[in-house]
């Protein structure tokens, strides 16, 4: 619990807060501490020339008093902290308080010259202390006494200090926000740097400090399409230079006589032909999309893709709908259905197509099969560009390893989720996730 209590927060924001907080805190302890502390030394200083004055003053005048009028002025002379007694008093050990010990000065100081004092304190809990000494005439006279380090506190003091902490508080958290809001834009801007690089551009307004982070992040996005722009158009020119010898190999290869390498030769131009094409389309999804989102009948889309399979003699059936009109991509949806349907085929013999809609929630798109499913350490990994789960590296059985990819990537450039799981019945469910646009 007490490690709980003392962890560190996490957040930039909320370490700032609380050093600024705790600081203001102890800063204002420490201020009021010594506000109070000299307020109470002035308070004495002025307590004591005070007792010393009116002390002397009231002694001298019961001292000139009738006796017979004495009683009658005690409650007049008597003040907050002290009040005068005719009799000898309690008798008791000195004084070794240093408050009292002062009061005790300040008095001599005012009338021992002309009066002998004994001073002694009064056993108690509380502070306590009493002057003896005689009138002229000989009447005992004491001086009760109960010294006072300094005035009450006001009651509204309290509940100013409060407001002022409150205050204080307010202004701390605003200027802290104010600080990590630049921050916070800059995370929300690299976490929507996607594979389209199409993130909003940040501003390059306020400090010196903000503008000049904006305009090296905007800067970095700018040289990053760059670089991918590049990569892309090498990719498609070794493609399209790679076409013109793959044909003339196959064009040699068919006038070939019976040979038995001329099956594993036509086998290989394929698959070095398909390899280059699929390498291509994943270069081009690294930049999204080029369509434009529109809005379409999702239910209609399942339903043609699945009869497209079902007239090619492929074992997929659909089960569920949406029900409602979707805005998205749809050559990029048949295309991601399309390599998760093919998977399902290859290593399940079939596919279900299950669309469920949730209200209000995500739109919901999985395919299903019966094949043997991936471990699950490597339900990540497969959608790494060339990885496939297969072992043999034979291209009939285990493909280029680029299917996943480019739907994993497609999938990010339509802001939708796709992710693998293992079906406890036995089986592999790619389950996509779609944002629900109206």
């Amino acid at each position: 619990m007490k490690m709980l209590l003392l962890r560190w927060p996490r957040t930039l924001f909320a370490r700032l807060a609380l050093i600024l907080c705790v600081g203001l805190v102890l800063a204002q302890t420490l201020s009021f501490w010594l506000t109070m502390t000299e307020r109470d030394q002035a308070t004495t200083n002025v307590m004591m020339g005070y007792i010393e004055r009116e002390a002397a003053s009231s002694v001298a005048l019961l001292d000139h008093l009738p006796p017979a009028e004495r009683p009658q002025w005690l409650p007049r002379l008597a003040r907050r902290s002290y009040e005068f007694i005719l009799g000898p008093g309690i008798a008791g050990t000195p004084p070794d308080a240093r408050l009292s010990k002062m009061v005790a000065k300040s008095i001599a100081d005012g009338i021992g010259t002309e009066y002998a004092l004994t001073v002694n304190a009064v056993p108690g809990d509380k502070e306590r202390m009493q002057v003896h000494l005689k009138l002229t005439d000989g009447t005992p006279l004491t001086i009760d006494m109960r010294p006072m380090s300094g005035v009450p506190l006001s009651p509204w003091l309290p509940l100013v200090l409060a407001l002022q902490l409150i205050v204080l508080a307010a202004c701390c958290w605003l200027a802290v926000r104010l600080a990590t809001r630049p921050l916070h834009a800059l995370a929300v801007a690299a976490d929507a740097l996607g594979p389209d690089l199409k993130a909003a551009r940040l501003s390059e307004d306020g400090p010196s400090e903000v503008a000049r982070a904006s305009k090296a992040f905007n800067a970095m996005q700018d040289r990053i399409a760059t670089y991918m722009a590049e990569r892309m158009q090498i990719l498609a020119s070794i493609s399209h230079d790679l076409q013109t010898p793959i044909t003339r190999m196959r064009l040699r290869v068919d006038v070939m006589d019976d040979d038995p390498q001329h099956a594993k030769l036509q086998q290989d131009l394929q698959e070095m032909e398909n390899l280059v094409k699929e390498g291509v389309a994943y270069a081009r999804t690294l930049h999204g999309a080029a369509e434009a989102p529109i809005r379409i009948d999702p239910d209609a889309l399942l339903d043609s893709l699945m009869c497209d399979y079902v007239d090619a003699g492929s074992e997929v059936t659909l089960d569920g709908s949406i029900g409602a009109a979707l805005v998205t991509r749809p050559q990029a949806l048949r295309r991601i259905l399309g390599n998760l349907i093919d998977n399902a085929l290859k290593y399940g013999g079939s596919a279900r197509i299950v669309a469920t809609a949730l209200p209000g929630g995500p739109v919901t798109i999985c395919v299903r099969d019966r094949g043997p499913g991936i471990p699950p350490g490597l339900l990540e990994a497969v959608f790494q560009p060339f990885y496939r789960v297969e072992e043999s590296r034979n291209r009939q059985t285990g493909g280029t390893g680029l299917g996943l990819a480019i739907a994993r990537q497609l999938a990010l450039a339509m802001d939708a989720s796709l992710s693998l799981h293992n079906l406890a019945e036995g089986g592999l469910e790619a389950r996509l996730s779609l944002p629900k646009t109206n």
